[in-house]
């Protein structure tokens, strides 16, 4: 079974939580970006990522727009279920952006990478840079891998939503929202690629959009059946 979550920023508590002792042996959970846990390094840190790659079931990650490029861009490039992949360790792997991967006879794409509200300011700190945005080669990789699946898949994995979908969300939200030329991209990527569910994490908010549209934050879901476990 495919399982879905949002943003984890980080935080342990998302990962230990007693839901995930109902996943089996082979289950893989994919969270929508903002994974969170490689951020300084340290040895306590290794040994956290080391632990979860230890599971019965893959955990996988796409990226958003908090990341540590500079530490996840480290680790080595897989072939893994016909993608590339990033191995994190043992069953952990960072999804990249534009690749499709096969699983349980499913097709699936990720595309990480959002944009931050102060992403100007935050270029010199060295945390956040525009490295949060997939760049022009990503973006082409991920048309060309799609247009070499005949443009259908069963699974879109992304951080940020269509444009259509956060112009939505914006409406019934007080807070500041930026829609992108990003949002625009995949926006014009609904249009073209055929889907039975599309996953995005960034609203930070657990909401069916549509039959094929959820925003997903603390819930975790199964990808198809959109039941929450």
């Amino acid at each position: 079974m495919i399982y879905i979550t949002g943003d984890t920023h980080g935080d342990d508590r998302r990962l230990s939580t007693k839901r995930l002792k109902k996943l089996n042996e082979g289950d893989t959970l994919i969270i929508c970006g903002d994974f969170g846990f490689i951020w300084d390094g340290s040895k306590k840190e290794q040994k956290f990522l080391n632990k979860l790659g230890s599971r019965k079931y893959n955990i996988c990650f796409i990226d958003g727009a908090h990341e540590r490029f500079d530490l996840l861009n480290n680790y080595p490039v897989v072939q893994w279920n016909k993608g590339w992949a990033r191995q994190i360790s043992g069953n952990l792997m960072y999804l990249m952006r534009g690749q499709i991967y096969e699983l349980e006879g499913k097709k699936i794409f990720t595309m990480g990478g959002g944009e931050t509200l102060d992403i100007d300011l935050r270029d010199d700190s060295g945390l956040w840079t525009r490295a949060q945005l997939p760049s022009k080669e990503e973006l082409l990789e991920g048309i060309e891998n799609i247009e070499r699946v005949g443009f259908e898949v069963d699974l879109v994995i992304t951080h940020e939503p269509p444009s259509k979908v956060k112009e939505f969300l914006r409406l019934q939200d007080s807070e500041p929202i930026r829609v992108s030329a990003f949002n625009a991209y995949l926006q014009e990527f609904s249009t073209l690629c055929r889907y039975k569910k599309w996953y995005f994490g960034s609203m930070h908010i657990d909401k069916y959009i549509s039959g094929s549209q959820t925003a997903v934050f603390k819930d975790i879901v199964e990808a198809f059946s959109g039941e929450k476990i």
